[in-house]
């Protein structure tokens, strides 16, 4: 469990996060499933991506310095792929 609280911490902020980015931008919205589902994926991949950077969220433990990284790299790249998702929709619908 000790390796997985991180992810699950990420998951869980990256919804959050996607939902707060498309309340706060309307037009990239995907409705509140949509921001989820995307913050879902964008805060696993945030994680994912800041451990290949060698920016490790943490060892998997419970230290406070572990938990604040897994939450904020989930919360941005939360927000970070629903709005990269509602501007390529967006484009989409244009064409």
């Amino acid at each position: 469990m000790g390796n997985l609280l991180p992810l699950i911490i990420q998951l869980i902020s990256g919804a959050l996060g996607g939902n707060a980015a498309g309340s706060l931008m309307k037009n990239l919205s995907l409705g509140t499933l949509g921001n989820s589902i995307a913050g879902i994926l964008g805060g696993g991949l945030g994680g994912q991506l800041l451990g290949l950077l060698g920016m490790s969220t943490g060892n998997g433990g419970m230290d406070i310095g572990s938990i604040i990284g897994s939450i904020a790299s989930g919360g941005v790249g939360g927000g970070v792929l629903m709005a990269i998702i509602g501007v390529i929709r967006n484009a989409m619908k244009k064409a």
